[in-house]
């Protein structure tokens, strides 16, 4: 009985030692040398696209000059003294808008500073020293699979990065592929799907670091949700196997 109980105890403590035990390489983020790297923030890698919706802004000095370029709508209940808000502008399937005054421009693949910049040139000729803001309003991106808070979250700012998008989500849970994250991205009426390891210290030079709109960031699961990395996870599995051994070991002691 005495060698049963040695048996038990050696058990369980190789269990709990092997179960506790989850590689830093298979959880960390950003593995790697301390280091200093170069990132390229110039634009933040977000193109119009078709079916975006913008808002345009047009400010001069002389705020009466400015009035024909933004149009705007009241919004209020009827009767009532509404505010007023700037229309939207939708992005055509061939990529462009109308854009008072100067007609159609075409928009697609252009970031909001390029197509600030593309407005001011136009209205040169009526407006002098124009100052152009161009918001994308639909940007928003889905973050599924393996994280604590699944969904679709639209982003005020002109830019998120992958981390950030993981961070809205709760963070992966332990179960979650940091090796294998999938980003599902439109382009040019094409779905591209490309895995990022997020373990690698040298993802930020990736042109997937930075989101864009519509993106679908997917959390693989480990194989079979595999109990291994956690010991909270296998804990009663653990106590199941040990009592069938330490009874299988009474019943030889005994005979």
């Amino acid at each position: 009985m005495k060698l049963a109980a040695n048996s038990f105890i050696l058990l369980v403590t190789v269990m709990l030692l092997f179960s506790s035990c989850v590689s830093r390489r298979k959880i960390a983020y950003l593995q790697g040398d301390e280091g200093e790297q170069n990132l390229n923030l110039i634009n933040n890698n977000l193109k119009i696209q078709p079916d975006d919706v913008l808002t345009i802004r047009v400010s001069t000095e002389e705020p009466d000059a400015a009035i024909p370029f933004n149009l705007t709508k009241t919004v209020g209940q009827s009767g009532m003294p509404g505010n007023i808000e700037l229309e939207t502008y939708l992005v055509s399937n061939t990529g462009t808008i109308k854009f008072p005054v100067i007609g159609e421009i075409e928009v697609a693949g252009l970031t909001n500073i390029q197509l600030a910049e593309k407005i001011k040139s136009e209205i040169s000729e009526y407006v002098k020293d124009a100052i152009v803001n161009v918001r994308i309003l639909n940007f928003r991106i889905s973050v599924l699979g393996e994280v604590k808070s699944p969904g679709t979250f639209f982003i005020e700012d002109d830019h998120i990065t992958l981390p950030q998008a993981l961070g809205l989500a709760g963070d992966m849970t332990i179960y979650g592929k940091r090796k294998n994250i999938l980003i599902a991205r439109q382009v040019k009426g094409k779905q591209i799907r490309k895995y990022v390891d997020l373990r690698d210290a040298d993802i930020a030079s990736s042109p997937y670091y930075h989101l864009q709109q519509n993106d679908i960031v997917y959390v693989e699961p480990v194989g079979a949700r595999r109990q291994s990395a956690s010991f909270l996870g296998t804990a009663s599995s653990y106590l199941s196997l040990a009592s069938v051994i330490i009874s299988t070991v009474v019943l030889i002691t005994n005979n």
